[in-house]
């Protein structure tokens, strides 16, 4: 059974930095893309992320670049999320996902963690 679990979720203020994790099933890590989505009150679940199983693949939303930064630990089955200069708009639960790359890009995975909150202030 796969199995994602994240972690790192908080309350910041704005322009801090928050580092997520998300702890995979070893089964599904070392062959599948992993993803970051978020989810906001009221909101549809958008796309934030992405990394293939190798790393050398990785996708970004707009709204993210150059502040956040996506990386994976495959010893570990971790992929972790790096968020910096953190905004207000950035507040929502924080999901992941594992997928083939191109599944996961489009929000088509069929594991998800259970997410985790992150709240900026402003």
């Amino acid at each position: 059974q796969v199995q994602l679990v994240e972690s790192g979720g908080g309350l910041v203020q704005a322009g801090g930095s928050l580092r997520l994790s998300c702890a995979a099933s070893a089964r599904t890590f070392s062959t599948y893309a992993m993803g970051w989505f978020r989810q906001a009150p009221g909101k549809e679940r958008e796309f934030v992320a992405a990394i293939s199983w190798s790393g050398g693949r990785v996708n970004y939303a707009d709204s993210v670049k150059g502040r956040f930064t996506i990386s994976r630990d495959n010893a570990k089955n971790t992929v972790y999320l790096q968020m910096n200069s953190l905004k207000p708009e950035d507040t929502a639960v924080y999901l992941c996902a594992t997928a083939p790359y191109d599944m996961v890009v489009a929000g088509r995975s069929r594991y998800w963690g259970q997410g985790t909150q992150v709240t900026v202030s402003s």
